[in-house]
């Protein structure tokens, strides 16, 4: 493999990276609502100052059902339809040079 194609991968390899970390933190966020954690906590502010940039467009869009808010399923099932579309695209361009 040739540089360009070496760049490609990494490319992928790094937005995999990232994606797989978005998803792993918004559903961390998740599971921790689900018990009340305290809102004072640094590790629930960190996590509420990371995911609410991404969750925010989608709870705009999508008002909760009977209480309970589905905009988390739908950032976590379009993170992976991202992850799958654009790391197999970059690696398909990458070894296809």
């Amino acid at each position: 493999m040739g540089f360009a194609a070496n760049f490609i991968d990494a490319v992928a390899f790094l937005v995999n990276a990232i994606l797989r970390l978005a998803f792993w933190v918004i559903l961390i966020r998740v599971l921790m609502s689900w018990v009340s954690p305290d809102p004072a906590n640094p590790l629930v502010r960190a996590l509420t100052q990371i995911t609410d940039p991404i969750l925010r467009p989608a709870q705009r869009l999508i008002p909760p059902v009977g209480g309970l808010d589905l905009s988390p399923i739908v950032v976590l099932l379009g993170i992976e339809f991202l992850r799958i579309l654009v790391v197999s695209s970059l690696q398909q361009l990458a070894y296809g040079m």
